[in-house]
């Protein structure tokens, strides 16, 4: 039995990423922050860069009084509309000839340094654009966002742009590399990630530098849950490298799976403390500095960036910060084989993939790719050990086990989309979240298309039949699930209709 496509097989992991099994600490210097290792996860592979190199004092200055509530509890710009004044006066200097002197030992870009020098540029790029919005909102909360500015001046383009460039993500904020994932420091070095009460923010808008603040919650739950995905990408290649290499035996790919689902459970139980790590009824206020420009009403001419290669009349376009950017569920949905619907609204999942840092970019298509040519679905839910192959003495646990993983993405989603409907469908009015993409709609057709294909699992791989049999508590349990999904989706088909009149979308 073969699960090949026609397709040429891909190179193999190795080559393509000698780093995925080393250890953290012999990675060079040059390595990206986000090289993906079965140790650190998407994590960085190292916590990020808190201070950047003197030249850039400036910049970090301004950095430094810009938080509505700054690290010592005093008020700064944003507090009192100050910082777009601040920046057209002149004060800060244009340091785009600097960055080319962010440099190792070796000769080598410092791309440690480069990640930090966006983060930090894309912070205040988004806080000078949005801040007229902001002030809009705090004068009346119900007359909507205003304008933002339409025009980032050289002094904040161009760095941001040079510094994009290299690492070849669009020159906005974005989820990994500056408002979450490169955005926060450990209290003590030693203990690590794996403790929240450890973590704490490197940059803020509103009072995220007190740790306790709901801002300060939002961004680091979303970095203790990625913390863990080191085993996840352990159990994802080796359950490509199984069905690859061993098809006629399953299992290691049972032993991956269940690295797999272990990973995923401790990642949800994280983001489950979301609703007391930050509160539903604050994040409508820090949420203002994280929109981007496309699809968004605050700029309807979209952004001249100034003094960049793009040059001074063309209106540039970028999605904002957005949870859609991780990587966690896009792994699990390349490496399931989880088709979505040809629409407008899977179209922006595709636009997400490019504000991910390339190392995440190249690893997910690998996936997706691998996954393909291998068949990891047919292989899963028509085991070599099936009952009409022979052999194996329980032939549903490799189905029961990948059902139960998509249960997890199900899961993911769903608990994502209360997240949408608590902390904003209820407490705003504005039609598209801070990626640009429509509030309402946009998670359920992902949601939807999960729950779709549990469904086809669940009766393709015969699990169906054998419900009510005597195979085990295994394929109860995938009884239970099935039975969820089907509770769980006529909910959300009825809220989403109901959302929808509401706003007559």
């Amino acid at each position: 039995m073969t699960y090949l496509t026609d397709s040429p097989p891909l190179p193999p992991l190795a080559a393509l990423f000698p780093n995925i099994r080393s250890n953290v600490g012999s990675l060079p210097r040059s390595a990206d922050p986000f090289t993906v290792t079965t140790s650190t996860g998407f994590l960085p592979c190292r916590p990020p860069l808190l201070r950047l190199p003197a030249q850039f004092d400036p910049l970090s200055a301004i950095l430094d009084d810009m938080p509505i509530v700054k690290a010592d509890g005093s008020p700064g710009l944003l507090a009192t509309f100050e910082l777009g004044p601040l920046i057209d006066s002149g004060v800060l200097p244009d340091l785009t000839s600097y960055v080319d002197s962010l440099r190792i030992d070796e000769g080598e870009i410092d791309l440690e340094c480069i990640t930090a020098l966006f983060r930090d540029y894309s912070f205040l790029a988004s806080a000078y654009l949005l801040e007229p919005c902001w002030e809009m909102w705090c004068k009346d909360h119900d007359a909507g966002y205003g304008l933002g500015r339409a025009v980032l001046p050289a002094c904040i383009a161009s760095p941001l742009v040079k510094a994009a460039d290299i690492l070849d993500i669009p020159p906005f904020m974005s989820y990994a590399a500056s408002y979450a994932l490169y955005n926060y420091s450990l209290v003590k070095p030693n203990l690590g990630a794996s403790v929240y009460e450890n973590l704490r923010l490197i940059r803020a808008f509103e009072r995220g530098l007190d740790h306790s603040s709901s801002e300060a919650g939002f961004i680091l739950t979303h970095i203790h849950m990625v913390q863990e995905t080191g085993p996840l990408i352990a159990g994802a290649v080796d359950l490509l490298s199984t069905i690859e290499n061993s098809c006629n035996d399953t299992s290691a790919a049972i032993t991956a799976f269940q690295t797999l689902l272990s990973s995923m459970t401790l990642i949800e139980s994280h983001m489950e403390q979301m609703w007391t790590h930050s509160l539903p009824k604050d994040y409508i206020s820090y949420r203002t500095f994280i929109f981007g420009i496309t699809s968004q009403s605050m700029f309807p001419h979209g952004v001249i960036y100034q003094g960049t290669r793009y040059g001074d009349t063309k209106p540039l376009y970028f999605r904002g910060e957005s949870g859609a950017n991780d990587s966690i569920i896009p792994l699990l949905d390349h490496l399931l084989e989880i088709p979505m619907p040809k629409n407008p609204l899977t179209e922006i999942l595709r636009d997400f993939r490019s504000y991910r840092p390339k190392p995440h970019k190249d690893f997910l298509a690998w996936v997706m790719s691998k996954s393909a040519e291998i068949g990891v679905r047919k292989y899963c839910t028509h085991p070599p050990s099936s009952p009409t192959a022979g052999g194996d003495e329980n032939p549903w646990l490799l189905p029961t086990l990948y059902v139960k993983l998509l249960d997890h993405v199900r899961s993911f989603r769903w608990r994502h989309w209360l997240f949408a409907r608590e902390y904003i469908i209820k407490r705003s009015s504005h039609p598209t979240a801070t990626g640009g993409s429509p509030i309402v709609t946009w998670l359920p057709n992902q949601l939807f298309a999960v729950m779709d294909m549990m469904q086809e699992v669940f009766v393709d791989s015969g699990l169906a039949r054998c419900v009510g049999q005597d195979v085990g508590q295994e394929v109860k349990m995938v009884r239970e699930m099935m039975d969820n999904v089907a509770s769980q989706r006529e909910k959300l088909d009825k809220e989403v209709k109901k959302y929808c009149s509401e706003r007559s979308v």
